[in-house]
């Protein structure tokens, strides 16, 4: 008798599985950050490795997302051939009742990034739905299921290209990671997919993506095909590149790289590279018939006990602070911020701009104050707010200028590096850009005491507010000089490192 798999099974254990991959990193992931974190020379590098660990760790005590960003939602499924169904839904439409409940569950409330008209209205549907399934039919009766949630940081960073036969893959991996920045918050993992058509390139590289961190293994026991060899290769090369932690420069920048190939044309070689970054977030599980899934959650022993160490940071109140003053800080500085700061990101910088344009009045003073380019989740309980940690800085570069020159902001704190024109506009304006550590939402959300609504409340989670914050652990990125860590710290790494010579741009 072949198995029965009900709707309602797949349903909940779908929801279920994006509940528990919103605050449960996988264990290999943990043990692999540990370890890099164990290695690590540079100390701008190791302090925000320690941050994503801690912050890891509070997440699964809290269950509370690992990172604000909770991700666009992927699903894997092998459905054995010898399957029958108890369903009036589609496969995908269970897919996505099942990311629906996780993602509205009023005890752990996650992020909704999903946008329907993406190059019209961009109007949020609140839910995460609809997600991306993927399904392989199989031999067998049951039903094998990977759920993954992807963040926007990683996914804008994934590359494609049809080299030429006679390419060389390594070559054009290594000049393509140093393009990425820091946006897909390394130390992550890299996945290529070569062969097969353009979307089987694609699709290779995003299911390898849910594989086990084990590159140690296959160092200790040495590659037995072109794929193995072309993994260990990377590996080293692309770590030698020193990005490394939040392109801080260092020793790790990719914790693994997988390689899957499949034959392809004679006249082609498409790749595609992929990105899985420090909220490496993904689920397996298999139905069959017996009901919903269980995930079993990892211990707490996994995870390290690491505590941060703040004694060479800078406390700086930000209330009634001017320009000259924030400018004292130096490029590479941690510091501590208190005092009230705004928050804002695409969409409320689009329409602040657009507003400028026109003449007309801004809802907000900006005079003196530093904006922080954030989409939290929403709080539950005695939260003051959600999981806040910072969105890429680099795709507010555009309304930059105008922030800069017409509003009297002085200051900015998102993830990862700016654009050459913006550093540039950041020190003929004065001002400092500081970064908060992607993959750090919970423990960042704890600096943050009071949240108030000041504009824009149709906008949801890009909301203008108001934070006051205390202590809010940030590190100067620009500062009013125009000198960047995210230039000089991976400079300075690959030359230790010295594998790699060093471009001199």
């Amino acid at each position: 008798m072949s198995t029965v798999i009900k709707q309602e099974d797949v349903i909940q254990s779908v929801a279920d599985a994006f509940q528990f991959i919103s605050y449960h990193h996988p264990v290999d992931y943990i043990k692999a950050l540990h370890e890099a974190y164990q290695k690590e020379q540079s100390a701008a590098a190791k302090d925000a490795m320690a941050q994503i660990l801690i912050n890891s760790r509070m997440a699964a005590e809290g269950h509370r997302p690992i990172c604000q960003d909770t991700g666009i939602c992927i699903a894997f499924v092998r459905v054995g051939m010898d399957v029958r169904w108890n369903a009036t839904m589609s496969l995908e439409q269970m897919v996505n009742e099942g990311v629906r409940r996780a993602y509205t569950n009023p005890i752990n409330p996650l992020r909704g990034s999903m946008l329907t008209d993406p190059d019209g209205k961009r109007k949020n549907t609140f839910d995460n739905t609809p997600g991306v399934t993927h399904v392989e039919l199989v031999p067998g009766d049951k039903v094998e299921v990977i759920v993954a949630a992807k963040g926007g940081g990683s996914e804008n960073k994934s590359k494609f290209a049809m080299l030429l036969p006679n390419d060389n893959i390594v070559d054009w991996v290594l000049s393509v990671v140093p393009t990425m920045g820091a946006d897909w918050c390394p130390p992550g993992m890299l996945s290529l997919g070569i062969g097969g058509s353009p979307e089987k390139a694609m699709l290779m590289a995003k299911w390898a993506m849910m594989e086990p961190m084990n590159i140690h293994e296959l160092q200790a026991r040495g590659p037995s095909n072109r794929a193995e060899e072309l993994r260990l290769e990377l590996f080293e090369k692309v770590n030698a590149l020193g990005i490394g932690a939040q392109g801080l420069g260092g020793l790790s920048t990719v914790l693994d790289v997988k390689v899957t190939d499949y034959p392809t044309h004679a006249a082609s070689k498409p790749v595609a590279l992929l990105p899985n970054c420090a909220a490496t977030r993904h689920a397996h599980f298999v139905l069959d018939g017996s009901g919903p899934a269980t995930l079993e959650p990892p211990s707490l022993d996994d995870w390290p006990k690491l505590t941060l160490d703040f004694s060479t940071s800078k406390r700086v109140n930000i209330d009634g602070i001017n320009k000259q003053q924030l400018g004292e800080l130096k490029a590479g500085d941690r510091v501590l911020l208190s005092g009230k700061i705004l928050t804002g990101r695409d969409a409320a910088h689009r329409r602040l701009t657009d507003m400028l344009k026109k003449g007309e009045p801004l809802p907000v003073d900006f005079t003196n104050r530093i904006i922080y380019y954030v989409g939290p989740v929403n709080p539950v309980r005695d939260e003051v707010v959600g999981p806040a940690g910072p969105t890429t800085a680099s795709r507010m570069d555009k309304f930059t200028p105008d922030m800069l020159e017409k509003t009297g902001l002085i200051g900015m704190i998102g993830k990862s590096e700016r654009g050459s024109a913006t550093v540039d506009n950041i020190k003929k304006n004065g001002a400092t850009y500081f970064i908060a550590v992607g993959g750090a939402a919970y423990l960042v959300s704890k600096a943050i005491k009071s949240s108030r609504l000041v504009a824009f409340e149709d906008l949801g989670m890009e909301a203008i507010y108001e934070f006051e914050v205390k202590n809010m652990p940030v590190i100067v990125a620009v500062d009013s000089t125009g000198n960047a860590v995210h230039r000089s710290g991976p400079a300075e790494w690959r030359a230790k490192i010295g594998k790699i010579p060093v471009v001199v741009v």
